[in-house]
């Protein structure tokens, strides 16, 4: 419910404060004093694009704030939580307009874009005239508002719908990668064969590098290590040291022990070179290898470096290759009979859209024509009971709201042309089409303010009660705001507020003012006989708001 309305040095408001109430508002005064100057400011806060200057003159801003009541549940939380703003049960709008044309807009105190107060908008206040194009004139809400009309249910569509999405996305994507798979069969066959000869392992190029580095060690040292053997040997030190031992162990004797210790030191000698003989030994028969086997591991050494520089991977990733192409060719080889079972799940997946989406269209014809019988039920109290109302579905393009078109249509009399709601109806007709239209179509629904800008224009005496009549049914389950010149429209109202346009040292402005019952008397006799209020016109405004 918009509860509060404040605007400074707007257009011909100085200074302006109003408070609302549920049900049904109406602001009424006489032409030109400034009735829709209220609607322009309203449609500023809530970052509606309008007129380019608002700004009073000589005023240095201008600025609107309105502020709404939010029960639990109301749509616009999800726009302010969107937005990053913190819920609240009162949401305040606040815009200021500098003279250079720019526009801050705030929300709740923080600062937003228009795009956001045009969203809270759309969730807040819903507008009908003669010349809006954002409620029931603009056929691209039709079908949503007809579905709301007949609670119909899309769920089941949307969802068949994104199955059908999935399933031609898939089909389309396996038809890409065959055709892309079939273009470069011959090479991972070429591919594939070639890693299979060769067979590599992973951690296969370490080992074989450590082996190939081993035996080109082995091939340097060797011949030292064999000169080596050969001076420890019995041809070397090993013979040297036996003559030795032998040669002294003759002379020992004759020596007085001298040549004792000598013996001895040469035993321990004669053990350890027999040791480290035994190593050298030992050591050469390691290095000792097949000059082929080193051939065989640096060529296959190479083989695996080459293929994997020509994959442009590592040499320890050649087998995981191999695996991945074999994979890529499976699914050439299987891959009609993948591709018959992708195509045949997309043509399920179509029929079941289809034939939900033909339940739909159903739905949505029975619920035209419970909404064509409600509307011109309608008519008939508004002194339109020769005019045709139509909801027409036509068919459209299948998306996740089914294939179904809708159109609100008129015919003014029987036999004549239906179209379009603007485009058949005079001003005042269409008036009373879009009050019938929105009577039936708001039952219930509280969460918008409706404002309604001379809807009842053109029109008087009982189609004026008429008129005033479904105003006030459409305040029993949402607020209304309406800007009427009817007296009976103003009479069945719950709160009232007069425009009054005055002039003050060569400065126009234009005031509102809440009225009260003596005033409200006033104020329709105003209304029933002009300028000039005689009894009679007060006796009749009596009569209008006793009922």
């Amino acid at each position: 419910m918009l509860r509060e309305l404040n605007i400074r040095d707007m257009l011909l408001i100085d200074r302006l404060d109003l408070a609302f109430g549920p049900g049904l508002n109406v602001l009424t005064g006489e032409t030109g004093a400034g009735k829709s100057i209220m609607l322009d400011c309203l449609g500023f806060v809530l970052g509606w694009r309008g007129r380019a200057e608002l700004v009073r003159a000589g005023a240095a801003q201008g600025e609107v704030t309105a502020v709404f009541d939010l029960p639990p549940g109301h749509p616009a939380h999800m726009v302010l939580a969107e937005a990053g703003i913190e819920t609240e049960d009162e949401l305040i709008l606040r815009r200021v307009n500098a003279t250079d044309g720019r526009k801050t807009g705030y929300v709740n105190d923080r600062r937003v874009s228009g795009e956001v107060l045009r969203a809270l908008s759309e969730t807040l206040v819903e507008l009908h005239g003669q010349h809006d194009d954002r409620g029931l004139l603009n056929p691209r809400g039709h079908r949503l508002l007809l579905d709301a009309f007949g609670v119909v249910d899309t769920g089941v569509v949307r969802a068949a719908w994104a199955a059908r999405r999935a399933a031609d996305q898939a089909l389309s994507d396996a038809t890409v990668a065959l055709e892309a798979a079939r273009k470069e069969e011959d090479f991972l066959r070429h591919a594939v064969k070639e890693l299979d000869d060769l067979d590599p392992q992973p951690g296969e190029e370490a080992e074989l590098d450590v082996r190939r580095r081993a035996m080109q060690g082995a091939a340097r040292i060797r011949e030292d290590v064999a000169r080596a053997l050969a001076a420890l040997g019995p041809q070397g030190a090993e013979g040297a040291m036996m003559d030795a031992t032998r040669w002294l162990e003759g002379a020992a004797d004759r020596a007085d022990g001298r040549l004792d210790a000598p013996l001895q030191s040469l035993s321990r000698a004669t053990i350890e070179l027999g040791e480290a003989f035994a190593g050298v030994e030992s050591a050469l028969d390691a290095l000792d290898f097949d000059p082929r086997a080193l051939e065989s591991a640096e060529e296959r050494l190479f083989a695996l470096r080459a293929l994997a520089r020509k994959h442009d991977v590592l040499a320890d990733d050649l087998a995981g290759l191999a695996d991945d192409l074999r994979v890529r060719l499976g699914a050439i080889d299987g891959g009609a009979e993948s591709l018959a079972a992708l195509t045949a799940a997309a043509q399920a997946a179509r029929r079941d859209y289809d034939t939900a989406a033909a339940t739909l269209t159903a739905a949505r014809r029975d619920a035209a024509a419970r909404l064509d019988a409600a509307v011109e039920a309608e008519l008939a109290p508004l002194k339109m009971e020769r005019a045709v109302f139509e909801t027409r579905l036509t068919p459209a393009d299948h998306g996740p709201e089914g294939q179904d078109a809708v159109a609100f249509t008129v015919a003014t009399n029987p036999g004549a042309p239906a179209g379009p709601l603007d485009k058949i109806a005079s001003g005042g007709e269409l008036s009373r089409f879009l009050l019938a239209l929105k009577v039936c179509l708001a039952r219930g629904n509280d969460a918008l303010v409706l404002i309604f800008d001379e809807i009842d224009r053109g029109v008087g005496g009982a189609t004026a009660d008429a008129v005033g009549r479904r105003l006030r049914r459409l305040a029993e389950d949402a607020q209304v705001l309406v800007v009427t010149h009817s007296p009976q429209v103003a009479a069945l109202a719950g709160h009232h507020f007069r425009v009054a346009k005055s002039v003050a040292d060569g400065m126009t402005t234009s005031r509102v003012t809440a009225l009260d019952q003596g005033q409200r008397v006033e104020e329709i006799a105003r209304m029933l006989a002009g300028d000039t209020i005689t009894p009679a016109a007060l006796d009749a405004a009596r009569a209008l708001l006793d009922g």
